[in-house]
């Protein structure tokens, strides 16, 4: 178990303060469990209230004790409810906030109005856009954790190679593959910053229901094991000759890699097999430019545009009626940070630092998917690094 350094925390924490700085702010407010992780090094229920200068305030309801031992932080103070903050404030010596910001893309409405009654006087902004800057540039601590997760999932595809067989349940294969990702430390659990967004490992899916769409924003979905939660793996039987996808997210101390490979038994169709091979034409392109450190719509653009002159127009990244408009996504203690490599992100560039999941996938309705996903970062150097690392040829069993 890693316990974030505290020379960790004042950078990431000094980072924000910076940006704070330039953007006007007096005090951010951070009350979302993967910001509190990032920021403080634990999860426990309070907030973290940071000045634009000084140290960081983080106010624990529950448990202070946990968050002493868990946080390398300075100041943890115990606390009851949103009005004892302006007093913990003044006591440290800050001065009261004129512009404060918070996550509006995550708090709910009602902690929101709480914050706003006890310091009526302040005028409140979105601090999202400055977190999430300062999230997508990883350090090499997160760097090292994130390898740690990959390389969990290798030994997930290396259970996958064991254990696939005709006539297993997908909803069975994924238990078998959770179990070896369990006891190799996941949390179980999958964060995501989007409002709803739910995802516990991954998606296992197979046959024509790898094109099943879901609610997810996601270029594959799966019927899921009910509507209760209508994504990933089903009760269906694993047949010869069809596609089995495992989109899995490898996870160590609250770090993410995702990772899909796509197994066989038996063979698969000529259009399958060469949708395979172009997908991975696709991460080629993608690896052969992200170094220039092009936009991240730019990206997207050469890498769609390829697919398109494959003939994949209406088949690319979704079914016809169902595309997303992203092949990539950043990737660390959320499962949807920045850099989006998608349509429309055309005034922020790659930078050293970032990491993604690049995910190229074609659907066929009917017939099955097929694609490669992998998570890359941009190393100090200007360099792309691959931090997943299985096979990425079909596994034909």
């Amino acid at each position: 178990m890693r316990i974030t350094p505290k020379a960790e925390l004042e950078h990431r924490c000094a980072r924000l303060q910076g940006k704070m700085a330039e953007a006007g702010i007096d005090a951010v407010i951070i009350l979302q469990n993967a910001d509190l992780f990032y920021f403080t090094g634990t999860i426990q229920s309070g907030c973290l209230y940071l000045p634009v200068e000084g140290q960081p305030l983080y106010l624990v309801r529950r448990d202070a004790g946990r968050a002493r031992m868990e946080s390398g932080l300075k100041e943890v103070i115990p606390f009851g409810s949103p009005k004892d903050v302006p007093r913990i404030v003044a006591e440290f010596g800050y001065p009261e906030p004129k512009n404060i910001a918070m996550e509006l893309d995550v708090v709910p409405v009602g902690f929101f109005e709480r914050y706003k009654k006890v310091f009526p006087q302040a005028l409140f902004s979105d601090a999202t856009p400055l977190i999430r800057q300062v999230r997508m540039i990883k350090s090499h601590y997160e760097i090292h954790a994130m390898k740690d997760a990959a390389d969990q999932v290798d030994k997930v595809y290396r259970r996958a190679l064991e254990v696939i067989r005709e006539g297993i349940t997908d909803i069975e294969l994924a238990a078998e593959l959770e179990y070896v990702a369990r006891r190799n430390g996941h949390l179980g659990h999958i964060r995501m910053r989007v409002f709803n967004g739910e995802m516990i490992f991954g998606h296992t899916i197979s046959g024509t229901d790898t094109a099943v769409p879901a609610y997810t924003d996601t270029p594959l979905g799966g019927v899921g094991p009910s509507p209760s939660f209508g994504q990933g793996a089903s009760f269906k039987p694993i047949a010869r000759n069809e596609p089995i996808i495992v989109d899995f997210a490898g996870s160590i101390d609250g770090y993410l890699v995702d990772q899909t490979r796509v197994f066989a038994i038996g063979g698969l169709s000529e259009r399958l097999v060469k949708g395979y091979e172009d997908m991975v034409k696709v991460q080629e392109l993608m690896m052969a430019i992200a170094p220039s450190r092009p936009t991240w719509g730019a990206l997207y653009e050469s890498c769609r545009q390829l697919a398109v002159e494959m003939g994949y127009e209406d088949s690319f990244m979704g079914a016809k009626g169902a595309q997303v408009s992203f092949i990539g996504h950043g990737v660390g203690v959320e499962i949807d940070e920045y850099p989006f490599i998608a349509r429309g992100f055309d005034t922020m560039s790659l930078e050293p630092g970032m990491a993604f999941a690049f995910e190229p996938k074609v659907v066929f309705p009917g017939e099955g998917a097929i694609g490669i996903e992998d998570t890359f970062y941009l190393a100090d150097d200007g360099t792309l690094k691959q931090l997943t690392y299985s096979d990425q040829r079909l596994a034909i069993i």
